[in-house]
């Protein structure tokens, strides 16, 4: 059986040191190389003690050099979109983890793939418990008019709201196929509500000691419903990443959300 050759874009990053770990346990996967701007050393041991990997701050370098199959990339959207350009032009297909995009750099995405006749992958979220929050909250909220979302991360996160907080909103208002209603009594500070997203109102909390976490709120008279994913530590979403890089190979084009590799 041939493996899915991989380079971990980010490789020195929270969530690419798990990816790392992770390529290295899946018996039809070979991590071939890491790339991150801040190299200590290189090569890169594996942590399975299995040999050496080239760790390099050139990306380009390293798709010449390392012939991927795969790039997973966990790393901030002004270093991930080069990256893509890159990739893609080389024929290199791409799992994406990072958030912080505009819509016209994910339609750049779509183009770039299929111009260039490879598969790119990208979610906001690679955990299957939030893609479940995700797919549960877009059902509730075609019968209930009023919700809030509340979002609670480390205090490292460089964008607030949350990529997962907006890509939630804007999958309840497509499956809704209207905007929510407002409050009653909006109050004068309407700042202090959040990003409001067509009368979804999405709160961000940074605090050190939290992970990742997520409440959508749903609100009618004399009741409330709440659904809610936290995450405990990084290794969850390793199993969604995976999933997207045996996808990946197999589908040329653009998909956004790990809930269409799940049939959701």
């Amino acid at each position: 059986m041939e493996r899915i050759r991989i380079i971990v874009h980010g490789a020195a990053g929270r969530v690419g040191q798990e990816v790392v770990k992770a390529v290295c346990q899946e018996p039809d996967m070979q991590l071939v190389g890491a790339v991150d701007i801040r190299v200590t050393l290189d090569p890169l041991s594996l942590p399975d003690g299995a040999g050496t990997v080239p760790f390099s701050t050139d990306f380009a370098n390293a798709i010449d050099s390392c012939q991927p199959d795969v790039v997973v990339d966990f790393t901030v959207a002004k270093a991930s979109l080069p990256a893509v350009r890159i990739a893609a032009k080389n024929g290199v297909n791409m799992v994406i983890g990072t958030t912080g995009f505009s819509a016209q750099d994910l339609d750049e995405m779509k183009k770039l793939a299929e111009a260039n006749e490879v598969g790119i992958v990208a979610a906001s979220n690679f955990a299957l418990g939030a893609v479940l929050m995700i797919h549960l909250a877009k059902i509730a909220g075609k019968f209930m008019d009023h919700v809030e979302i509340i979002e609670l991360h480390h205090d490292r996160k460089l964008d607030a709201p949350s990529g997962t907080s907006v890509s939630t909103a804007r999958a309840m208002l497509s499956a809704r196929g209207r905007s929510f209603l407002p409050p009653a009594v909006p109050g004068e500070a309407s700042e202090s509500r959040g990003k409001i997203l067509d009368g979804i109102d999405i709160h961000s909390v940074r605090l050190p000691g939290l992970m990742a976490h997520q409440e959508v709120l749903f609100g009618a008279p004399g009741q409330t419903l709440s659904i809610r994913h936290d995450t405990i530590n990084r290794e969850c979403y390793m199993p969604g990443v995976m999933l997207a890089v045996r996808e990946v190979v197999k589908k040329p084009g653009f998909i956004y959300g790990l809930d269409t590799l799940l049939g959701l």
